[in-house]
C-alpha cells in the first residue's frame, strides 16, 4: 500500500502572517495538489514572516519533525531585502537541483519580463524535496504546471513518499524499466 505524502506548505509574508492580509498563495498551492495528484496526501501549512531565520528554520521543522516528504515555499524570492527564502533553502536543504529553478523561470518569462527577478530554486533535505515558487497564485500554477512531470520520479529517487498525477493535467515522468 502506498504510504500518505506528506507536502509542506510555506507562505512567507511579513503582512499575511501577520494578519494584515489573507494567505492566498498556499491555499493556491494547496488546491493544486487536490487537482493533480491521484494518490493519497494531507498539508502541513506555515504562514510565517519574510527572512532568513524564519524560513530556514521551518523547512526544517517539517522535514526534520513533520516527515514532509516534499515541501513547497511561495513568497520571498524577489529582489528586496527581505526576499530571503533561496537563501534560507540552501541553508537548511543544500543539495540543490538547479534545472529545477531554470525551468520554472523559462515558464515564466513567456508571460512576464520581470519573470527574470525572480530566485526560486529547488533542493533536497534528507528525503525531501524543497521548492521555492513565486507568490501569485496564477505564477505557481504555471511554475508547477512547467516542473511537475518530473517531481514524483525526483521524490522516488530521493526514497520519499510515492506520488502520482492525474494525467489528464500533468503526466509523471518516469524511465521505463
Amino acid at each position: 500500500m502506498t504510504r500518505e505524502a506528506i507536502i509542506g506548505v510555506v507562505t512567507a509574508s511579513d503582512r499575511a502572517s501577520a494578519g494584515v492580509y489573507e494567505d492566498i498563495s498556499g491555499p493556491a498551492i494547496e488546491a493544486y495538489f487536490k487537482r493533480v495528484l491521484t494518490t493519497p496526501f494531507r498539508i502541513e501549512r506555515r504562514v510565517i514572516p519574510d527572512g532568513f531565520e524564519s524560513v530556514r528554520d521551518t523547512i526544517i521543522d517539517l522535514v526534520d519533525n513533520a516527515g514532509c516528504d516534499l515541501v513547497l515555499t511561495t513568497g520571498g524570492t524577489g529582489p528586496s531585502a527581505r526576499d530571503l527564502t533561496p537563501e534560507a533553502t540552501l541553508a537548511a536543504a543544500p543539495r540543490e537541483f538547479p534545472g529545477f529553478g531554470e525551468k520554472m523561470r523559462q515558464a515564466s518569462l513567456a508571460q512576464t519580463p520581470t519573470a527574470i527577478l525572480s530566485r526560486q530554486l529547488a533542493a533536497q533535505r534528507g528525503n525531501c524535496l524543497v521548492i521555492n515558487l513565486p507568490g501569485s497564485p496564477r505564477s505557481i500554477d504555471l511554475c508547477l504546471d512547467s516542473i511537475m512531470a518530473a517531481v514524483p520520479y525526483c521524490l522516488e529517487l530521493m526514497g520519499a513518499a510515492w506520488i502520482d498525477t492525474d494525467p489528464k493535467y500533468i503526466q509523471a515522468f518516469r524511465p521505463k524499466k
